[in-house]
This record gives C-alpha cells, sequence and structure tokens, in this order.
C-alpha cells in the first residue's frame, strides 16, 4: 500500500497540510481523485447518507457535483489528536435553478497508518444566500494556504 503524506500521528503542521490537501482534492470536484484519499473500506456518514468504500464515495460525490454546481470550499483545522483531525468547514454552491447557497459544517477524520482516511463524520447545514453574499470564488489562492478562512 502506497503511504499519503502526512502520516500520522499529526502535529500542527502536518495536520494544516492534510486539511489543506484534502480541500486542494475536493475543491477539484474531481470523484476519482477525492476517493484515493480514502481506505478502500472507509465508512462515512454525510448528513443523513451512509457510504462504505471507495466506489460507493466516487458514485456520492458524482452525484453530489451534479447537484452542487460551481462548488467552491474551505476548510479550517479545528482539533487533531493521534491519527485524528476535527475541522470546521463552509462551501459555497447553486442549484441548476441559480439558488446559491452556503452550507457550514464539521467533519471528524479518523486515519490508518498509510494516511489515508477510514473514517469521515459529516454534519452539514445549507443557507440560502443572495449571489451578492457569496465570498467564495474557486479555490483557495496559494499565498492563503496555512490561513484560517472566516467561518461567521
Amino acid at each position: 500500500m502506497t503511504d499519503r503524506p502526512p502520516l500520522p500521528p499529526f502535529d500542527r503542521e502536518s495536520a494544516l497540510r492534510k486539511v489543506q490537501a484534502a480541500e486542494d482534492a475536493w475543491n477539484t470536484r474531481d470523484p476519482e481523485r477525492v476517493a484515493g484519499a480514502y481506505t478502500p473500506d472507509s465508512v462515512w456518514r454525510n448528513r443523513d447518507t451512509f457510504v462504505t468504500g471507495r466506489a460507493a464515495i466516487v458514485a456520492f460525490l458524482t452525484a453530489k457535483w451534479q447537484r452542487e454546481l460551481d462548488y467552491a470550499l474551505r476548510k479550517n483545522l479545528w482539533a487533531f489528536d493521534g491519527d485524528r483531525i476535527a475541522v470546521r468547514f463552509q462551501y459555497e454552491s447553486h442549484d441548476a435553478a441559480g439558488q446559491w447557497y452556503r452550507s457550514y459544517g464539521n467533519e471528524l477524520w479518523e486515519f490508518d497508518a498509510h494516511g489515508l482516511m477510514r473514517r469521515r463524520e459529516a454534519s452539514i447545514n445549507d443557507v440560502a444566500i443572495a449571489v451578492s453574499e457569496r465570498r467564495i470564488f474557486g479555490p483557495r489562492p496559494q499565498e492563503e494556504h496555512g490561513t484560517e478562512f472566516p467561518l461567521a
């Protein structure tokens, strides 16, 4: 099995790198690329949906990004310990009718020794916003990597 650094146990620097790598991957909206960061038998809870395994992750993300158009995400490190990381995040997207949403949430991550995520639990709330309220426009610029994104 190939390692996916940084590897646990995490310190602040490696946890920040892991969070940024996840943000970067999700902002590609490429289900195969994102799924590659998870163990083959990874278990997810995403809102009220339970997903197990990479194939199911790919199917879930494919459907998600067909609904959530122009998706753009920011993640902030919340806490870390050993092989676990907690993040706060928000993303913006719109539906096919053009209604924009900002989705706020928290994720709990658990990694294996190779740096692959074996468990992801996500709690997410959606708020309808006007286009004038948008504040996330595409991936985070390189010069902002490692910085906090205001989540209020």
